[in-house]
């Protein structure tokens, strides 16, 4: 099993950018209900995998600094 380096700050925000084609620099620190969902989709193409997220971890996703610990938690052990 091999392990994902999960996405940094500067990768999350590329992501979000592509949800309304926006410039990296537009994406605010807040994450509402359709980013999230946008990311979480574009994580799971990216790294090929399907994420198996808690109730909590989702709820969490709030704010790229959030979304960046919670993926961290689900895909630095290669358990997505």
């Amino acid at each position: 099993m091999s392990v994902i380096v999960p996405p940094g700050r500067d990768d999350v925000v590329d992501m979000l950018s592509t949800y309304g084609s926006r410039q990296a620099a537009d994406v605010e620190e807040h994450i509402g209900s359709l980013e999230r969902a946008w990311l979480i989709h574009q994580v799971e193409q990216r790294y090929t995998v399907e994420l198996d997220f808690s109730d909590e971890q989702v709820d969490r996703i709030t704010t790229v600094s959030a979304a960046v610990s919670v993926l961290a938690e689900l895909l630095a052990g290669g358990d997505g």
